[in-house]
């Protein structure tokens, strides 16, 4: 039986944050071109982030490396109001790939506890079909189809749950076409007003 990884990042949750992200787990440590999230430098959500605030899918990447800014996405994601984890926080690997098909998860992510944390969040997105999964089963949300939300209620709010297409490039959608479905969700949260 493959062993229990345990979740490498601390969630990264600003105090004002209006929206957490939650992929699934990250990729092993051999496909990661930095110690944060999305590491994967063939993941897209650095360049569809940089797409829709900069207009520039190369904002986020380290001239003449193969790497993300660390020290920018924090920034950035601090200034916007970004939280982001994933909804496991143990799992095993059943094929050594990253493909959210071949994750059990074994300790689930306490969401709740994180959103006690984000007093001002009003949308959780996920990233992924197994992180989708994970979160309607916890709240008995509807699953929504890619690009929508449903409502989830939390004690003390109500907030929406959407669902975004996954930035890994196995997901057959281009780059332009992934950046506008997240641009329309920031839009309803009133993140972004162009």
């Amino acid at each position: 039986m493959a062993e229990v990884e345990l979740h490498p990042f601390e969630p990264f949750l600003p105090a004002r944050a209006k929206l957490l992200m939650l992929g699934s787990f990250p990729p092993q440590p051999k496909r990661w071109c930095i110690d944060f999230y999305y590491p994967n430098f063939t993941n897209d959500m650095w360049r569809i982030m940089g797409l829709i605030f900069f207009q520039d899918k190369d904002h986020f990447i380290m001239p003449t490396q193969k790497k993300f800014d660390k020290a920018l996405l924090i920034s950035f994601l601090t200034e916007h109001g970004i939280a982001l984890y994933d909804t496991a926080t143990a799992v095993r690997r059943l094929q050594d790939n990253a493909s959210d098909k071949f994750l059990e998860v074994v300790t689930p992510t306490d969401v709740d506890a994180m959103l006690a944390q984000l007093p001002e969040c009003r949308a959780i997105v996920t990233t992924g079909e197994k992180a989708t999964d994970t979160l309607c089963e916890k709240y008995g949300a509807e699953k929504p189809k890619v690009g929508h939300c449903s409502p989830i209620l939390f004690p003390d709010r109500e907030l929406r749950l959407y669902r975004m297409p996954s930035s890994s490039r196995a997901y057959p959608l281009s780059l332009g076409k992934k950046a506008a479905t997240y641009a329309q969700m920031l839009k309803e949260l009133g993140m972004i007003h162009n």
